[in-house]
């Protein structure tokens, strides 16, 4: 559904001349970009537009997706057994590794509100997106247009949550193929290693904070 802005996140992979500051930074420190690294994932940075939960650009410099290469090579287990339960679906990949200079803007713009309790506080050592070992991902067809899966990607409130999907099937709230489509992208990732969290389907880490403190590096820029 966001096929547009799919293919101007292509047009900027094939054409960009150098990596932003940012980017540049990522790269140095080790983390590697999803889309040359990953052969079959697509990316479509959310945060890159407006049309967010937080109603601002905050990745004015970040246009790829970069993700620690422990996290990077899960996702290419993910992208194959994908292939193998559902050929021509694929993985799409909304936002990875996130500085935690975004992450401040993030939570500033809904601290004092009640979708503050979705966004980890940076003063709290933030998240796992931080340390580049989360990536928030959904499904898409081959040309990149996004399947339904109920509720948009950062979608903040109850239908998003895993627990209790089929009380919302049950509602109408989200139809049985959409909650078919959230079981499926659950299964590839897990079985790539991926851990899930209660109250966003798309998202998924490699470990929890606490262990990710203690193995990789925070992206503190």
């Amino acid at each position: 559904m966001r096929a547009v802005a799919l293919l101007s996140a292509l047009a900027v992979w094939s054409c960009a001349a150098a990596l932003t500051g940012v980017e540049q930074r990522l790269k140095k420190a080790g983390y590697v970009d999803v889309g040359t690294e990953v052969p079959g994932v697509m990316v479509d940075m959310m945060y890159g537009r407006a049309d967010n939960f937080t109603g601002r650009v905050l990745y004015d410099s970040l246009h790829h997706a970069f993700l620690h290469p422990d996290a990077a090579r899960a996702l290419a287990r993910a992208r194959k057994e994908l292939d193998r339960l559902a050929p021509g679906t694929h993985l799409l990949v909304k936002d990875a590794a996130r500085p935690v200079g975004v992450q401040r803007s993030m939570f500033n713009a809904v601290r004092g509100t009640s979708k503050a309790r979705y966004v980890a506080n940076p003063a709290n050592g933030g998240g796992t997106h931080n340390y580049g070992v989360a990536v928030d991902v959904t499904l898409c067809d081959s040309l990149g247009r996004e399947l339904p899966m109920g509720t948009p990607v950062d979608h903040l409130g109850p239908e998003s949550h895993i627990e209790g999907e089929e009380a919302l099937v049950a509602r109408g709230v989200i139809t049985r193929e959409e909650l078919a489509r959230r079981r499926l992208l659950r299964r590839v990732m897990r079985a790539a290693g991926f851990l899930t969290i209660r109250k966003e389907w798309w998202h998924f880490e490699l470990v929890r904070r606490a262990t990710a403190a203690g193995r990789y590096q925070l992206i503190d820029f």
